[in-house]
């Protein structure tokens, strides 16, 4: 199915140094965007703290960002004020292009091979008068497609429509974050929403802003915290009630959908509790297999909710 994102805008940057420009600026190595390779990224302040992510994906020659509709505008002032003397021009183009998660119905392969890519995270192909890529962060999560406004490229090639719900129930499963809605914008750390894990960050690229906060944090073995899938069992507290125990907070929940959502929990408080309870609810949480503890240099086995 496909499954417009109504939630998702479009920046287009253009020009001889688009790529050196972004490059200083983003946590992703901009050199990686190809016409056949998109990457996951991230815009921090100059202390290391999340302010924007976005997808980057090359389409005609320019860098186009997916990222979030309604913060758009103030990602584009930010992206314009570090532009200089640097030869690429900036263009808000959400009006003209929509973005659409794909999801299968059967297995990611055969949807991969349809559309002729490889089955590599971020791979992309041209699609319609777009283009079509691989989830850079999980494979697992399908493809995202860019198309002009009236290209019927997806309905041509036998998808059928979808809801955003059916989206947000794999996102959140899976333990992805979907930009400030579960990100706190000046406070949140990279890492401790798995960005690393996600392919959304370079340690080999060289300086950018927010770098050392993001670097210390790795090296120095700083991660307490982690974003991670939770299982509701009675009313889903809303986005920010804190999760505590005993009188000190733990955690603090994040979106939810149905009897699933996401938390951001200290991983001390794991070692000692199998679920947390707020009001009426328990909140039971799961490690994704894709989810690496700091502390362990591998992924989890043995944590609450772990996979076997």
């Amino acid at each position: 199915m496909y499954i417009p994102l109504e939630n998702r805008g479009l920046i287009k940057i253009e020009g001889p140094d688009a790529r050196d420009y972004l490059q200083g600026l983003v946590s992703q190595d901009m050199t990686r965007v190809t016409a056949t390779q998109a990457v996951y990224s991230a815009f921090l302040t100059p202390q290391g703290k999340f302010l924007f992510d976005f997808f980057c994906f090359e389409l005609n020659g320019a860098l186009m960002l997916d990222c979030e509709a309604d913060r758009r505008s103030d990602f584009f002032k930010r992206l314009s004020l570090y532009k200089l003397r640097s030869k690429a021009t900036l263009t808000d183009v959400s009006d003209a292009y929509r973005i659409y998660a794909v999801l299968d119905d059967t297995d990611q392969p055969a949807l991969c091979d349809q559309l002729g890519l490889s089955h590599e995270r971020g791979t992309c192909v041209p699609f319609g008068d777009g283009v079509a890529y691989v989830d850079p962060r999980l494979d697992t999560m399908g493809l995202r497609v860019a198309l002009p406004l009236g290209d019927t490229a997806l309905t041509d090639a036998g998808k059928r429509p979808g809801a955003f719900e059916n989206y947000e129930a794999v996102r959140i499963a899976q333990g992805l974050p979907d930009g400030a809605r579960d990100m706190a914008v000046d406070k949140a750390l990279l890492l401790e929403n798995g960005f690393e894990e996600l392919d959304g960050v370079s340690f080999t690229k060289g300086c950018f802003m927010g770098q050392e906060l993001t670097a210390r944090t790795r090296y120095r073995g700083l991660v307490k915290k982690r974003l991670l899938p939770v299982a509701i069992d009675g009313p889903a507290p809303a986005p920010g009630t804190a999760i505590e125990v005993d009188g000190r907070e733990v955690g603090e929940m994040r979106t939810e959908i149905g009897d699933i959502g996401l938390a951001l929990i200290r991983l001390d408080a794991l070692d000692d509790h199998f679920s947390f309870t707020i009001g009426e609810t328990t909140l039971t949480p799961n490690v994704p297999d894709w989810v690496v503890f700091q502390d362990q240099g591998k992924q989890d086995q043995g944590k609450p909710g772990g996979a076997d």
